[in-house]
C-alpha cells in the first residue's frame, strides 16, 4: 500500500522534468528521441538478522543524589587511641600535718679544741676594714667624674676631705662640692687644718681654694656654710689684706696658712663631707 502511494508522485515528477528539458533546450537537442527511465521501488524485503551488540556509549551525566537511607546497625567499639599530651600542673595542695619525730641519732665525734677568741677578733676587724673601704669606693664613684681628678681621701673623726685636681674658679669649685653633698673645706680647728695641709703637701701642690670668703660683707670672713669664724683662724702674717680691693676668697698653702685671694683665678680645691652622709 505504501509503495502505491509513492509511485504516482514519482511518475508525475518525471513527466514534468521531461517537458521542461524539451521546452528550454529544444533548439540544441538532436532529433533523437529522448528516453525517460522511471525507477520504481520494489517491494519491502524480509527483515534481516539481528546485528551484533555495539560498543558501550559515553557515560552520561551524574544524576541527582538519592534519598538518605535508613541508619545502619551500630559498629563495634574501636581500639583505644594513643595517649594525649600531659596537661598543666594543678594547684599546690595544702600542707600536710607534721609527722612524728624520728628516733634520736647517735652522738657525734668530739670536736677539736680551738682558741676562737683571737680569730673572732681578727675577723671583726677585717669586717670593719672592708666596710670602710667599700664606703670610700662608693663615695669616690659618686663624687668624682674620673679617677684622675682625685689625689686621695683624707679622714678625721667626723669629716672626709677630697682633693680635686681640676682647676676651677672659686664659685665653680663650691658648686662642684655642693652637687656632691659637701662644701669647700672649712678648717674649724687645728686638727682639721693640719689634715688638709698634709693632704696638700702629699699631693705636691702649693695652694688650694678653701671654703672661706668675705663676699657678703667686706672684711668679715665667714665659712661657705655661713657659719662665723669665731674660734679658729690660721691667717698668714699680714693677711687678709684685700690687695687691689679684689681679694674676697681664701686659699690654703702647703704650710697650712691662709691668704685672701681673688675669686676669679682657677686652681685646685679641697671638698669637705660630713662622715655621716658619705
Amino acid at each position: 500500500m505504501r509503495g502505491e502511494k509513492l509511485l504516482l508522485p514519482m511518475i508525475l515528477m518525471s513527466v514534468v522534468l521531461s517537458f521542461i528539458i524539451q521546452t528550454s533546450y529544444g533548439q540544441h537537442l538532436t532529433e533523437e528521441a529522448c528516453t525517460v527511465q522511471i525507477l520504481v521501488p520494489g517491494l519491502k524485503g524480509e527483515p534481516g538478522e539481528k546485528g551484533q551488540k555495539g560498543v558501550p556509549g559515553r557515560p552520561g551525566r551524574v544524576g541527582p543524589p538519592g534519598d538518605i537511607g535508613p541508619p545502619g546497625l551500630r559498629g563495634q567499639k574501636g581500639i583505644m587511641g594513643r595517649y594525649g599530651k600531659v596537661g598543666p600542673s594543678g594547684m599546690k595542695g595544702l600542707k600536710g600535718n607534721r609527722g612524728d619525730p624520728g628516733p634520736q641519732g647517735p652522738n657525734g665525734e668530739p670536736g677539736v679544741p680551738c682558741e676562737c677568741t683571737p680569730m673572732r677578733k681578727m675577723i671583726g676587724e677585717m669586717d670593719i676594714l672592708v666596710a670602710q673601704l667599700s664606703s670610700e669606693l662608693k663615695f669616690i664613684k659618686n663624687a668624682l667624674p674620673s679617677p684622675a681628678a682625685v689625689a686621695g681621701i683624707k679622714e678625721t673623726d667626723s669629716k672626709v676631705y677630697l682633693l680635686v685636681k681640676e682647676e676651677k674658679r672659686y664659685s665653680e669649685a663650691e658648686g662642684y662640692c655642693q652637687t656632691r653633698g659637701g662644701h669647700l673645706a672649712m678648717p674649724k680647728d687645728e686638727g682639721a687644718n693640719a689634715a688638709i695641709a698634709g693632704y696638700i703637701t702629699e699631693a705636691g701642690l702649693s695652694r688650694v681654694y678653701i671654703g672661706i670668703h668675705d663676699l657678703e660683707r667686706e672684711g668679715v670672713f665667714t665659712y661657705v656654710d655661713r657659719s662665723p669664724m669665731t674660734t679658729f683662724s690660721k691667717w698668714r702674717k699680714g693677711e687678709p689684706n684685700n690687695a687691689y680691693d679684689d681679694e674676697d676668697c681664701a686659699e690654703m698653702v702647703a704650710s697650712g696658712e691662709w691668704t685672701d685671694v681673688a675669686c676669679h683665678p682657677t686652681m685646685y680645691f679641697v671638698c669637705e663631707f660630713d662622715k655621716d652622709t658619705v
